[in-house]
C-alpha cells in the first residue's frame, strides 16, 4: 500500500500498525494506521466508506429518566464540571458528542445554560425529552458550533478522535468561542504507557472508530494557530486515571473471544493497573489527556524585537 500524506501537516506517514474491531467485534476487517514521523499524528486510512456501521443503532444504552442519568453519571462526570467551573467565565455551555448525556444533565444541575452537537439521532431525542437541553442533531459539529456560537465553554470529551477532520473542528471551536471562553478536550494519548506495550490491541484505539491520535503539542501547536491559548494540559486528572484501569482490563478482556474468560482478565487487569499507576502519573504516560484552551479576551499581536 502506498503511504499517505499526513492529513494535518502533508509528511509522508509510514506503517504504526493494523488492527481489528476488538471492542465491539462487529467486523473481521483490518485496519491500517499510520504515523506522521514529523507532527507524531496517528490516523487511520483509509477510513471505510461506511465507517457508519460502526456506530449501531444500539451503541449508546440509553437509561429511563434523567433521575437514572445523573446517579449513573455523578462518579464518572463530575470532576469535569469542577474543571469547567475553574476556568469558565460564562455560563454558556456547548457539548460536541455528549452520548447520552451524563456531563450536560451534571453541567446543567450546575447552572450552566446547556446545549448539545450530537449525530445520533435517539441520543438526542432522549438528551431533549428526558433531559431538557436544546440538541442539534448533525454529523456537521464546526457548521453547528460557528452557527451556534459564541459560547463561554466548548466540551469536547473523547469526540475529537472521531472526527474526519480534528483541525479543521479545533478551528471551529476556536471561531466559536467568546473572548475569555475556554475549550476542554480530552483524547486518547498516542504517548500512553499502554499504547507502547500493547500497540494494535490497545482498546483505547478502539478501531476502525477512532480515526486519529493526536499528541498533545501537536494539538496545543494547532490551537495556537487558531487564536487560543493553552490554559492547562493534564494526563492525571480524574478521567483519566479512570480511563488507565478500564485500558488494563478491557485490553487483557478484549484478548479473547468467550465471554468468562474475558470476564476472568478483566479482573486480573486490576493487578497491572495497580502496578502501573505510579507510572502513568508521570511523564504524560496516561491513557488519555485533557487540554484547556482559552480565546484571548483581546487580539494577540507579535512583540516587537
Amino acid at each position: 500500500m502506498t503511504p499517505p500524506s499526513c492529513p494535518h501537516c502533508g509528511a509522508p506517514a509510514r506503517p504504526r500498525f493494523t488492527a481489528v474491531d476488538r471492542n465491539r467485534r462487529l467486523s473481521d476487517e483490518r485496519f491500517p494506521y499510520w504515523e506522521c514521523p514529523r507532527c507524531g499524528v496517528v490516523f487511520l486510512s483509509p477510513v471505510p466508506d461506511d465507517i457508519g456501521r460502526f456506530y449501531p443503532p444500539d451503541y449508546y444504552a440509553l437509561p429511563a429518566t434523567r433521575d437514572a442519568l445523573v446517579t449513573a453519571s455523578r462518579p464518572h462526570d463530575a470532576y469535569k464540571v469542577h474543571l469547567v467551573d475553574g476556568l469558565a467565565a460564562g455560563r454558556r455551555l456547548v457539548e460536541v458528542g455528549p452520548g447520552i448525556g451524563g456531563f450536560a444533565a451534571l453541567a446543567q444541575d450546575a447552572g450552566y445554560d446547556v446545549s448539545v452537537i450530537e449525530m445520533d439521532a435517539r441520543a438526542c431525542a432522549f438528551l431533549e425529552r428526558e433531559v431538557g437541553v436544546t440538541a442539534h442533531h448533525t454529523e456537521d459539529a464546526a457548521g453547528a458550533l460557528r452557527r451556534e456560537g459564541p459560547f463561554d465553554v466548548v466540551a469536547m470529551w473523547h469526540v475529537i478522535e472521531h472526527l474526519p477532520d480534528p483541525f479543521g473542528a479545533l478551528a471551529a471551536v476556536a471561531d466559536a468561542l467568546a473572548p475569555g471562553g475556554v475549550a476542554l478536550i480530552a483524547a486518547p494519548n498516542p504517548e500512553a504507557l499502554q499504547l507502547r506495550l500493547f500497540g494494535a490491541r490497545w482498546t483505547h484505539l478502539d478501531a476502525p472508530r477512532h480515526l486519529f491520535l493526536i499528541p498533545i503539542d501537536t494539538l496545543a501547536a494547532a490551537a495556537r494557530d487558531a487564536g487560543l491559548e493553552v490554559a492547562a494540559v493534564t494526563t492525571a486528572d480524574a478521567g483519566t486515571l479512570g480511563w488507565n484501569r478500564f485500558g488494563w482490563s478491557e485490553t487483557l478482556a478484549h484478548s479473547v473471544r468467550n465471554r468468562y474468560p474475558a470476564h476472568a482478565l478483566r479482573l486480573l487487569g486490576r493487578i497491572p493497573a495497580a502496578l502501573a499507576d505510579p507510572i502513568e502519573r508521570r511523564g504524560r504516560r496516561g491513557a488519555t489527556y485533557t487540554v484547556a484552551l482559552r480565546r484571548p479576551t483581546a487580539p494577540q499581536y507579535p512583540q516587537r524585537p
